[in-house]
């Protein structure tokens, strides 16, 4: 299952006052495993920015002045999606702005639906936590996810963050899983391998008196059980092998 956690950035809030997309951020997860693989674009929307979402990202209209337009860039971060599930915190606002950005390329694109599902995680987290905050600020504390370089919104570290999210919101998988050639398999396992030089463990045998106790405890055991007393049983197997 190939899922596409997404996060944009926009001019302002309304779709009807002329707002655009500027930014957008896309996490790849497969069968529940972050690939490392992402697409990330900043876009002239050719429009000034609202103070109000200036002072949420901090995208200024003079850094976006050299970037490329939608028309220029809606073909990649097509690819990129294309079939997937998107996972959207708040989806309608996205892809709401999404849909409008495709409409104005004309009849050739459609709509973002078309291409991918979408759900989102808002509702999937208004619906395990009612009565809750369920921001992303709120999840990210609830589930001790780091978002501690979250000082500013962005789409790609707010997607990064999300798929943490997801993850855990959903119960699964949130550790690099392909492509994750930074670790060896038993540091990713979290296996810790002992020195190999360190001294040799102390062997510490059963007095006289610890064994008469086992004996005893063995016989109270047997007595009780139908089948006997499987340490017995297996000890003279074990004795058998190594001619004891």
């Amino acid at each position: 299952m190939r899922q596409v956690v997404l996060d944009t950035e926009t001019t302002g809030l309304e779709i009807e006052a002329g707002h655009r997309i500027i930014e957008i951020g896309c996490v790849e997860i497969i069968d529940r495993k972050l690939t490392r693989r992402h697409y990330h674009q900043y876009i002239n929307p050719e429009r000034d920015i609202d103070e109000g979402a200036l002072e949420v990202h901090g995208i200024t209209s003079q850094f976006l002045s050299d970037k490329p337009v939608f028309a220029d860039v809606w073909e990649a971060f097509l690819e990129f999606v294309n079939g997937s599930e998107l996972v959207i915190h708040n989806a309608a606002f996205d892809v709401a702005f999404i849909n409008s950005e495709m409409r104005k390329l004309g009849s050739r694109p459609g709509e973002i639906t078309d291409y991918c599902s979408v759900v989102d995680s808002l509702e999937l987290a208004r619906n395990k936590h009612p009565g809750q905050k369920n921001n992303l600020d709120a999840l990210c504390k609830r589930y001790n996810v780091d978002n501690s370089q979250r000082e500013l919104h962005g789409a790609l570290l707010d997607a990064e963050i999300l798929a943490d999210v997801y993850l855990l919101l959903t119960g699964g998988q949130v550790t690099l899983g392909l492509g994750d050639e930074t670790q060896s398999s038993s540091a990713r396992a979290g296996v810790a391998r002992l020195d190999s030089n360190r001294p040799r463990l102390r062997v510490i045998k059963a007095s006289i008196e610890e064994m008469a106790a086992h004996e005893e405890r063995l016989d109270a055991l047997e007595k009780k059980s139908e089948s006997g007393v499987i340490w017995r049983s297996r000890s003279s197997e074990i004795e058998g092998e190594v001619g004891v």
